[in-house]
């Protein structure tokens, strides 16, 4: 019996004994949760994205307008001053590879000489034909004179005689009307070829004068002042020793640096929180101490892959709304896109925010208890996402979780306080989306004016 109750007694420490470890490691876990305040106050939610600076308007420094209509289709830029050049109107800028246009010029200018010699000779040809049918004919006149002469003296001869001195002539008139034929035949029939030859020579003429044009083309020339910029293109920036095409023949610009943008590429998961208007906080790579506003003037429809990327992309178009002489094109931005902000609502960080299939909550500290707390959420940024329901600004969230989070007690909301959250996130979602519109309108109205606004655009 003693046996019985000593074993009952160890046994009983043995369990007390369990459950103070057990307390034990519990408070110990808890008391190393990292855990954060619930924070009430204005809440603003952006879109980073990268870009590059673009001037708005620009004029574009063209290469030879009319290279495929003598059948070159592309040429190489043999020389390119540095981009960054101040030039003034009718400046060098650059030169083409002018080997192919050469080589034609040459075989048209041995096609003139070919025809000229040609034409030469045909003339020569046809004046020394020409005057032989002139001397046949002249001496067939003669024949035909000293005939009917001969016929005056034959008058009193035997008929037989006379007859014959009659046909003599006959056949010198016919000889001499075939002659005239001749020479009107052979008139036409030269002044035919000879017209084939000149036909031919003009086009040859021709085809030099349009090389001639094109030529001086190859040698590039500043159409107004300005900065020169390499144009860009599929391959990268046109410099020295680029090909040039006949269909795009643009060799550098001349940015307008009063006016520019800034293109960026939005994530496709971001892309549906971007919307026309809306304010842009816009740094320069180059100068991260310089910060420019903006807003967004324009949001593709389609998205695109770039290189090296997996997901797709938006092009986004900002407006730079403010005008600084360190702005040049091409350099890199980084532009914060104010999305929508908020003026007084309770946020957690996203860490402590928790989602299944048939709850949202957060697990709450209660004293030295842990419970978990459903709650109804809204919209989010990068770090944090706003609470319309089941948290108050004096409550405290775990960041991270105890052990047995799959057990604690949960706090669900009535079907009120759900509803009325709902209500008042529909009433935010509808004065979000008419603030969109005015920002929309706004823009169209800033777009409109510009260039002459240096500073402004949407509100936030």
């Amino acid at each position: 019996m003693k046996n019985l109750i000593y074993l009952l007694v160890g046994l009983a420490v043995a369990i007390a004994g369990y459950f103070l470890l057990v307390q034990d490691r519990t408070t110990s876990s808890s008391s190393e949760l990292i855990t954060s305040a619930v924070k009430q106050g204005p809440f603003e939610i952006y879109v980073n994205a990268t870009g590059e600076l673009e001037a708005k308007k620009s004029v574009k420094i063209r290469g030879p307008q009319g290279m495929r209509s003598v059948g070159i289709w592309q040429t190489t830029i043999t020389d390119l001053i540095p981009e960054g050049t101040m030039v003034k109107k009718g400046d060098y800028v650059a030169d083409l590879d002018k080997t192919e246009l050469s080589t034609k010029m040459q075989e048209v200018q041995t096609e003139i000489e070919k025809i000229m010699t040609q034409l030469e000779q045909s003339k020569i040809d046809t004046a020394i034909e020409l005057k032989a049918i002139r001397d046949e004919i002249a001496n067939l006149s003669f024949s035909m004179e000293t005939e009917k002469l001969e016929i005056e003296k034959n008058r009193f001869e035997p008929e037989m005689i006379i007859e014959q001195s009659k046909l003599k002539l006959e056949k010198s008139k016919r000889d001499y009307a075939q002659q005239r034929d001749k020479l009107r035949l052979k008139k036409i029939q030269s002044d035919a070829i000879i017209g084939e030859h000149e036909a031919n020579l003009r086009q040859q003429q021709n085809k030099m004068k349009q090389y001639s044009d094109i030529a001086v083309q190859f040698r590039v020339i500043a159409p107004e002042d300005g900065m020169l910029i390499y144009q860009n293109s599929y391959r990268g920036k046109r410099g020295p020793g680029s090909q040039l095409s006949a269909w795009d023949p643009v060799v550098a610009e001349l940015p307008d640096l009063s006016d520019f943008v800034s293109v960026i590429y939005v994530n496709e998961v971001d892309i549906s929180k971007v919307k026309k208007g809306q304010h842009v906080d816009i740094k320069v790579d180059a100068f991260p101490e310089k910060a420019f506003d903006g807003f967004i003037s324009d949001v593709a429809n389609i998205g695109q892959q770039l290189r090296n990327q997996d997901a797709k992309v938006f092009e986004v178009t900002v407006q730079v709304n403010e005008i600084d002489s360190v702005l040049r094109p091409a350099m890199t931005t980084s532009n914060e896109i104010l999305v929508y902000s908020f003026d007084d609502v309770l946020s957690i960080p996203l860490e402590g925010y928790q989602k299944n299939d048939s709850i949202e909550f957060v697990v709450k500290k209660v004293g030295n208890k842990y419970l978990k707390q459903e709650v109804i959420a809204h919209l989010a940024n990068d770090d944090e996402i706003i609470i319309a329901a089941g948290l108050s600004a004096d409550d405290i969230i775990c960041l991270t979780f105890p052990g047995n989070t799959a057990e604690l007690k949960v706090a669900e909301l009535d079907e009120v306080t759900k509803q009325k959250a709902r209500d008042a996130l529909d009433v935010a979602n509808n004065k979000r989306a008419a603030k969109e519109r005015s920002w929309a309108r706004k823009a169209s109205e800033d777009l409109a004016v510009q260039p002459s606004m240096s500073k402004g655009g949407p509100n936030r």
